[in-house]
């Protein structure tokens, strides 16, 4: 079978959800349709609102392949996240993991989930770990839970709605879910115990073709009925896949969307910190990989309401008055769990805002590489690519070569690999010069000696 040239990549963000069309030989994106991802608040909990984003897959479908025609899909989605199937549809909703509902048997829960040295997945708040949603929902809803015959992680959620073939895939299964080993390369311990090894469906690879879609999908779509679509990836990994085989290891790659998560293909896993967001992300050739963590865009936007690009004196003003952006302010998450975020002193102007949250961001940043490895260089995919102030700062703080990814669809792009991955090589990164701004150095040493302190009282939580 030849591989297709125009991929659909269904781009499933905890933020908003795309369809996008790649060109899979220029690598460019030739279509985009896109729409909020908004969580239901009706039923039994908060959850994912399927059918209207089942809708809008079908209906960018339809309009790309009217547009242009598509001969392949794939699929990419946030990572802790999974459907409970049984009778052909869902026996429950699919869980939002920003729910609290697994803090009701979170004592239950640490008793019953796997050590760190095992999974190299840390105990995160609500549904972060998908194997605490899973212990909820199989006692907090037991009835449901008991007609479950099949769990699907997200993207195989949508894959087998196209497809009709169930499959489980490492990249999804291997995100902070408690429910993999990745030195054994098998389900956690877990798993087995709670007897849910069977409501996994066989592994395949994240590139390997499920299917071709199903014959209510072409007539809905105009699409052909021999359309293959792939099993699909997590996010994070569907932006570190161009990347692989193509720079000297250790790497850092910086993937930003509503999550900062910065990950170092050949790093060890030996500095992580499970008290501090940091953990093994597992790829799609089913290697560990260090990865840190915080919610750098959710952060940002809460931050600043108003992007107002800051000049040179905007830039001086926030050094010379010490206006920072102190640790954090999403609780339980990011290289500082416990910090309370806050200001050291209330912006005048929208640029300066603009200015100290950037310089916050990059702080943060070179904080998550302490934990998991600073790699030979630093590849930054996703919005914060664009963010100029944010990648000066970070290559000042870095001390390794930074560039902005020069594929712009990021994780699209990624995912539209599945069809031929390896086989393609990534565009050469936008080179970004480090930040030369006088007294940066001394703001920047003030912002880590302030949280010297805290961090030293939660390091070594977890024991």
């Amino acid at each position: 079978m030849s591989l297709p040239r125009s991929i659909a990549v269904i781009d499933i963000g905890k933020t908003n959800a795309k369809v996008v069309l790649i060109d899979a030989t220029t690598r460019q994106q030739v279509g985009a349709r896109s729409t909020p991802n908004v969580v239901r608040r009706d039923g039994l909990y908060p959850h994912a609102d399927v059918e209207m984003l089942w809708g809008f897959i079908l209906d960018s479908l339809g309009a790309l392949q009217a547009e242009h025609g598509v001969d392949g899909i794939s699929i990419t989605t946030h990572g802790a996240t999974a459907a409970l199937i049984a009778d052909g549809g869902l026996a429950m909703p699919v869980l939002d993991y920003e729910h609290s509902g697994a803090e009701e048997t979170a004592a239950a829960y640490a008793a019953a989930r796997p050590d760190f040295a095992e999974s190299l997945s840390p105990r995160l708040p609500n549904g972060l770990n998908l194997g605490a949603q899973l212990f909820w929902q199989s006692r907090a809803h037991a009835a449901a839970f008991a007609m479950t015959t099949a769990i699907l992680t997200y993207p195989q959620y949508w894959a087998w709605r196209l497809t009709g073939v169930m499959a489980s895939e490492v990249t999804s299964l291997g995100c902070h879910t408690d429910l993999w080993a990745p030195g054994r390369g098998a389900f956690s311990s877990m798993v087995g115990a709670q007897g849910w090894t069977g409501l996994f469906p066989a592994i395949k690879p994240a590139a390997s073709v499920l299917g071709s879609i199903l014959p209510e999908v072409a007539a809905a779509t105009g699409l052909a009925a021999d359309t293959p679509v792939a099993c699909g990836i997590h996010d994070s990994n569907a932006s570190l896949l161009p990347h692989l085989g193509t720079h000297e290891a250790p790497f850092t790659i910086l993937s930003t969307g509503t999550w900062a998560i910065a990950m170092t293909v050949g790093g060890d896993t030996g500095r992580l910190d499970p008290a501090r967001d940091s953990l093994a992300n597992v790829d799609a050739f089913g290697r560990a990989v260090p990865t840190a963590r915080f919610m750098g865009g959710r952060e940002f936007d809460q931050l600043v309401p108003e992007i107002v690009e800051p000049d040179s004196s905007d830039l001086a003003r926030v050094i010379a008055q010490d206006i920072r952006v102190q640790p954090g302010f999403m609780p339980g998450v990011g290289p500082f769990p416990a910090g309370r975020g806050g200001w050291t002193r209330e912006p005048e102007t929208a640029a300066e805002r603009t200015a100290a949250a950037s310089l916050y961001l990059a702080l943060m940043t070179r904080a998550c590489l302490d934990l998991c490895g600073l790699g030979r260089e630093i590849v930054i995919e996703g919005p914060l690519a664009r963010n100029a102030l944010f990648g000066q700062a970070l290559a000042r703080l870095a001390g390794v070569p930074v560039s902005a990814s020069g594929d712009a669809t990021g994780t699209s792009l990624g995912a539209s690999m599945l069809f031929g991955a390896g086989e393609q090589r990534n565009a050469p990164g936008r080179p970004i010069e480090p930040l030369e701004l006088p007294g940066f150095d001394a703001y920047a040493q003030r912002w880590r000696d302030a949280i010297t302190q805290e961090t030293l009282a939660f390091t070594h939580l977890d024991g």
